[in-house]
């Protein structure tokens, strides 16, 4: 099915001079291609692996305002990203939902608690009061509302607001990937741009390599946006810019281990380097990390030292039956964060870099009509959709931003849903993180899960789940061979859902319906895709 959807999306190509080429497929590409594609503008995108895939799909599955910047007295950019989460919130609030943080204060750590707290109450107050406010937590009260925590070394703590995602990061970003395709926009995965240059006529000529069949074309466009992450560098070296900004990476670590609180809470710690430190709930397991450790070399791995840090962190932290080691880990998740610095990365070696921001940079060239995106994290993504907008009209394409090119369809609508459901006889069980199956349903695919309950009113084998303890049903497979460009394996278990990250890979291996699942992706390649995932190292 992908193929059908990759053959149209090059013909197109082959005939048209779009407005913008965006290059990458990662929360600043998608949000990109969405904003640009509402705006009027003819936009096509191009991504080298799977959308979402790099660091867009490593998160913490946070969308904070950045309470560790209060710290470093960045109180404008604190203010801007809780504005920006609250409006993340209230256009999805199915996806992007308030979560309290649960933190547990050792004694001898570099603030009070009455300290931290007073910073709790500013960022609440900065947070325009959209979320519960912050609550003072005795020692007592830490070890009765969660006794999983370990108080023998507590001074107390504090509970505050932020939000997080429902579901995964890749996923929130698919889904502005099928908002612009909605819009006309072109977009491909597993498309690597090779080689671009800037003719004398004002248009980008991009030869591109689609690295599923290995065939080459030439793309062209008025404008090129680089919006290609922690590669943003490399990419414009190909196109020959030079940029006044470039990145530095920190990488992140998180590891995927079986629920160690029962509650909804993120336990909230300051490791053994400083830094805050989570327990996060994900669906019947728990996320822990972070790391935070420069490196100079793409992509980012996990090393034993990393697991050793995280591992030791939580197991001095909780109070569990038995101490959590390598053999509990589920899944891992390696990003870095791309962090933009001005000048040369080489004069950043002696400075303390795990300080500075998640903040983007939009830098515009307009004698090339080319814009490089630096930075930027999640929560943030509607600014940098809007900003784009605004420079590429300044370089000429016509467009004109509407009011919303974003967020959840209404819920009003979702009551036909259910009704729909109901009438199926699917049990509407409630799932722990996914909330009932016409939730889930709502919030990923919109009035688009109507057509996918109506699949199932015609074939019945598609109600079955992937897995029976998740409540992902094989109709929605059905659906994303058609509209969802799924050209391996793991684009269905970590992107277009997170299977890979909640269920061990035996289990997933010796599921019938996920075979079946292969079967109706891949057709006569369903084989070599299972044994392809199945036997990676």
């Amino acid at each position: 099915m992908a193929d059908k959807q990759r053959q149209a999306a090059r013909q197109r190509i082959d005939h048209e001079i779009f407005d913008v080429l965006i290059i990458g497929g990662g929360i600043n590409g998608a949000v990109s291609a969405a904003a640009l594609s509402a705006s009027g503008a003819k936009v096509a995108l191009l991504e080298q692996k799977d959308f979402g895939s790099g660091t867009s799909q490593e998160s913490s599955n946070l969308v904070w305002g950045g309470i560790k910047y209060l710290e470093t007295y960045e109180f404008g950019l604190v203010w801007e990203l809780c504005r920006s989460r609250n409006e993340l919130m209230r256009y999805y609030p199915g996806e992007v939902s308030e979560l309290r943080f649960f933190t547990n204060l050792e004694r001898g750590f570099r603030k009070s608690r009455w300290l931290v707290y007073l910073g709790a109450l500013l960022y609440w107050a900065m947070g325009r009061f959209k979320t519960k406010r912050p609550r003072l937590l005795s020692k007592d009260t830490i070890a009765q509302e969660e006794p999983k925590v370990s108080v023998a070394d507590s001074q107390g703590g504090l509970e505050y607001s932020d939000s997080f995602l429902r579901d995964n990061d890749a996923r929130f970003v698919f889904n502005f990937i099928m908002r612009a395709a909605r819009n006309r926009a072109v977009t491909l995965n597993y498309t690597k741009a090779v080689a671009a240059s800037f003719s004398a006529d004002k248009i980008w000529h991009v030869s591109a390599k689609d690295l599923s069949d290995g065939v080459t074309f030439e793309i062209k466009a008025k404008v090129l946006v680089n919006a290609a992450g922690p590669y943003v560098d490399a990419f414009n070296r190909v196109c020959g810019v030079k940029t006044v900004h470039q990145h530095i990476f920190s990488k992140g670590v998180h590891l995927i281990v079986p629920r160690i609180n029962s509650s909804d809470k993120v336990l909230t710690f300051f490791a053994d380097d400083g830094r805050l430190f989570f327990a996060i709930p994900m669906g019947g397991c728990s996320c822990i990390g972070t790391t935070d450790s420069r490196v100079t070399e793409l992509p980012a791995v996990v090393t034993e030292a990393d697991r050793r840090f995280i591992l030791s962190n939580i197991n001095k932290r909780v109070v569990l039956d038995k101490r959590l080691t390598t053999e509990d880990i589920i899944a891992e998740r390696c990003g870095v964060r791309p962090l933009v610095i001005k000048g040369n990365a080489q004069d950043f070696a002696k400075v303390e870099w795990a300080h500075l921001s998640r903040k983007h940079i939009i830098e515009c060239h307009r004698d090339q009509s080319q814009i490089s995106i630096f930075g930027g994290k999640l929560t943030d993504c509607l600014n940098i959709g809007r900003e784009l907008v605004d420079h590429v009209r300044q370089l000429g394409v016509p467009a004109k931003l509407v009011t919303r090119w974003y967020g959840e369809d209404p819920a009003a609508y979702k009551q036909d849903l259910i009704d729909r459901l109901a009438k199926l006889s699917i049990t509407d069980r409630v799932w722990p993180g996914e909330g009932t199956i016409a939730d889930r349903l709502w919030r990923l695919y919109g009035h688009d899960a109507l057509s996918i309950v109506e699949s199932i009113r015609t074939n019945q084998e598609l109600q079955a789940r992937l897995i029976e303890e998740q409540p992902i049903l094989l109709a929605e497979v059905a659906y994303m061979a058609v509209h969802e460009m799924v050209v391996h394996l793991d684009d269905l278990l970590r992107r277009r859902t997170r299977l890979s990250l909640l269920v061990p890979k035996e289990t997933l291996r010796q599921s019938k319906v996920l075979r079946k699942a292969a079967d109706i992706l891949f057709g006569s390649n369903a084989e070599s895709e299972w044994q392809a995932y199945f036997n990676a190292v």
